[in-house]
């Protein structure tokens, strides 16, 4: 709960769109973490990392979709495939070890539905 999230009041009414689908992307993200992290999976600690990572490429490839259906310029790391993609990602995070932000307390968000976790992949 220490990490940020963007409800639709964060924005402001009109404009952002490309801030709204990062920031629904970060909610989307979020919410498969915590399905990693709890419930079935958890069961299971050695999977937990294996689901976090299948997370992150499913809200990241859902996300460059969404910015593929926009007439606005695509997120720069859209544009990689493959590795690369998640190399250009990797490489801009702005909190690189996931810490909690101290101090601050996420509000409540709905569960994103939308994840799959896959334990054979691992």
């Amino acid at each position: 709960s220490g990490r940020p999230r963007y409800p639709d009041s964060f924005f402001p009414p009109s404009g952002y769109s490309h801030d709204r689908r990062r920031g629904k992307a970060i909610n989307r993200l979020e919410s498969w973490f915590s399905l990693c992290c709890s419930g079935l999976v958890a069961q299971q600690p050695s999977q937990i990392l294996c689901c976090a990572q299948q997370a992150w490429i499913q809200a990241l490839s859902q996300f460059c979709e969404e910015e593929y259906s926009t007439k606005t310029m695509v997120y720069e790391c859209c544009e990689d495939k493959g590795p690369a993609r998640w190399i250009c990602f990797n490489s801009e995070l702005p909190n690189p070890d996931y810490s909690p932000k101290p101090g601050y307390t996420a509000p409540a968000m709905p569960q994103e539905p939308g994840f799959s976790f896959d334990p054979n992949v691992c």
